[in-house]
């Protein structure tokens, strides 16, 4: 294997076990925010995306994990659920000598799974991205175990941080209902507007028309949710004039039991989540 290029000494290289999609964000974001490329190693087993890594991230790649993680005081795990068990097993080894904090982003796998798969006591950081990372634009639920430290907090927090906003849930067992708020929350848009959109052309609007006024009105909205610093309340109370139309929308929805899906909606996703732990178990 080569040996590392120089780098400098408050740079310690930082390991991703994974290259997919949202590996990629995470690291495009770190080169973004001024990490040097060479302080990044990334494990990847498919040759065409290694080359990708390389070529567009100037980061170095490597096909196995053992690879990656040498010399690394941070590892990313950003593998599927169904390969964690296995991936954690090849490096527990690596893991007990050199302690490292170990960051997770696989949906569904507890600290504990992990600790147990790595070989023992482990510093974990637990963490739920959603796919708006890939754009700089999403939000990450962070748990970490009493083995982290501050310093390590802060890592880990500096990490997610490049994709978007994060958020610390003390409680580990909650993960689970930011998978089902958050990490599965974007589909739940997209699912709004495709009704928004297919409803519009019901009504008699050509496609074209009916896919931008519905895209155009999410976008709005998600802005002036974001940068009015307002509740949700509020908004929806500003733009609900008395008898008007949004009224009849609205009374139409709350008739339809629209909240209570969504509150259903949301608990049958965290549920699946739990789930998905003891599965993979």
């Amino acid at each position: 294997m080569p040996a590392d290029p120089p780098r400098s000494p408050d740079a310690a290289p930082i390991a991703f076990i994974g290259g997919g999609n949202m590996a990629r964000s995470l690291v495009g974001g770190l080169v973004t925010g001024g990490r040097a490329p060479d302080t990044i190693r990334v494990a990847e087993p498919v040759a065409a995306v290694r080359e990708s890594l390389a070529a567009d991230l100037g980061v170095r790649v490597f096909a196995t994990a053992a690879e990656a993680v040498d010399g690394a005081g941070t590892w990313v795990f950003a593998v599927k659920p169904q390969v964690m068990r296995e991936v954690c097993a090849g490096l527990a080894d690596a893991a007990q000598a050199t302690r490292p904090l170990v960051v997770s982003i696989a949906a569904g796998i507890t600290i504990a799974q992990l600790e147990r798969w790595l070989g023992g006591a482990a510093g974990v950081v637990r963490a739920m991205p959603n796919t708006p990372a890939l754009l700089g634009a999403g939000v990450t639920g962070l748990h970490a175990n009493a083995r982290v430290d501050a310093d390590g907090r802060a890592a880990a927090q500096a990490l997610l941080a490049s994709a978007g906003k994060t958020v610390w849930i003390d409680d580990e067992a909650l993960m689970d209902a930011v998978t089902g708020t958050s990490g599965s929350g974007p589909a739940y848009v997209f699912l709004l507007a495709e009704a928004m959109e297919d409803a519009a052309v019901a009504e008699g609007l050509p496609p074209e028309a009916a896919r931008t006024l519905a895209l155009q009105t999410i976008l709005g909205a998600a802005r002036m949710l974001t940068e009015s610093g307002e509740a949700p309340a509020e908004l929806r109370r500003r733009v609900t004039s008395p008898n008007g139309t949004t009224q009849a929308a609205i009374e139409t929805f709350e008739a339809g039991g629209f909240r209570t899906l969504v509150a259903q909606a949301i608990a049958a996703a965290t549920r699946r989540g739990g789930e998905l732990s003891r599965a993979h178990d």
